[in-house]
């Protein structure tokens, strides 16, 4: 009884004929590609146990496919680290447009062109290091909102 109900449910989501954009509770993937309608908590949750079962959301956000915005670049560990590391340091190079940590964090964020990151990061340093007492995880999403 159980897997008719489920069975039913399941076609009249993708039967569904209304238009919906990607919606912010349950994100991008097959599921939000197949399963249009998210008016409803069921609907929803079709949505997301679509997107888990085949586990597809990464892939979307990573290639910018199945409606998912492709990312910039993505902070990792090591670039999160590094920067805690040398906030004081870092600044005063972006400031001066060069410098070895500007180019390590290249490297860490996996930039193809250091010299064009490296002025992106000088022309927008107000806008990275907004405050004296500007935070990590501030600076990085500032450097990924600005620069790239």
């Amino acid at each position: 009884m159980k897997k008719i109900l489920v069975s039913i449910a399941a076609v009249v989501a993708l039967s569904s004929s209304m238009m919906a954009n990607v919606n912010s509770q349950t994100g991008c993937g097959l599921g939000a590609m197949i399963i249009k309608d998210d008016s409803t908590a069921i609907m929803l949750a079709l949505q997301a146990t679509t997107n888990g079962i085949f586990g597809n959301q990464t892939f979307g956000i990573t290639s910018g496919t199945l409606g998912c915005k492709k990312t910039q670049f993505v902070m990792n560990e090591r670039a999160e680290e590094f920067v805690a590391s040398n906030m004081d340091q870092l600044a005063k190079e972006i400031a001066q447009g060069h410098g070895e940590s500007v180019d390590t964090l290249a490297e860490l964020l996996e930039v193809s062109d250091k010299a064009a990151f490296a002025t992106a990061l000088q022309s927008n340093y107000n806008s990275i290091y907004t405050s004296q007492n500007a935070k990590m995880a501030d600076v990085l999403d500032n450097i990924s909102a600005t620069t790239l």
